[in-house]
């Protein structure tokens, strides 16, 4: 069986979508912050770039390029409140079960388990896909958000892809 030549197809998805030929990001390394407490003792926040917004805000524009937006959900809100504004991947499974790309609902029985110590006051969902302005996101957004977690002295960071 021959590997899935997936950057090729990538590039020539987006050429065809008439984006410019992306320009992946190439880190020598990536630094690992060991816990300094057990994770039953640790505060966990999470974003998703998956398009997800209350339905009650502005929706997300999935032709957007270099949206830099990036939505606080507080973490009480119910699922019925979401809707998923992207195109670009099927999310039939997370419209019926918005956990699949948002698992806010699991986050909260992790913590009344006590697996997790707590989970933040919000969580994020932003930075969908077609970012071309990696400067943006590595010198302004991403920075800003590493403060916003440190203020609410958030422990754990979890990334839930698109």
């Amino acid at each position: 069986m021959e590997p899935i030549a997936y950057v090729a197809r990538l590039n020539e998805f987006y050429r065809t979508q008439g984006f410019p030929e992306y320009k992946w990001t190439i880190h020598e390394s990536a630094p690992l912050t060991p816990l300094e407490k057990p994770l039953a003792n640790c505060r966990v926040a999470m974003l998703t770039s998956g398009g997800v917004s209350c339905k009650d805000a502005r929706p997300f524009n999935p032709q957007a390029r270099n949206d830099l937006r990036l939505d606080a959900v507080d973490n009480d809100t119910l699922p019925q409140f979401f809707v998923i504004n992207d195109d670009y991947y099927n999310h039939s499974d997370a419209d019926r079960d918005i956990n699949c790309i948002f698992p806010i609902e699991r986050l909260r029985e992790l913590a009344s388990e006590r697996l997790i110590g707590e989970v933040g006051p919000h969580h994020y969902s932003g930075f969908m896909g077609r970012i071309y302005t990696r400067s943006a996101v590595v010198n302004e957004a991403a920075p800003a958000l590493a403060q916003r977690l440190r203020d609410q002295r958030i422990d754990v960071f979890v990334l839930v892809p698109a």
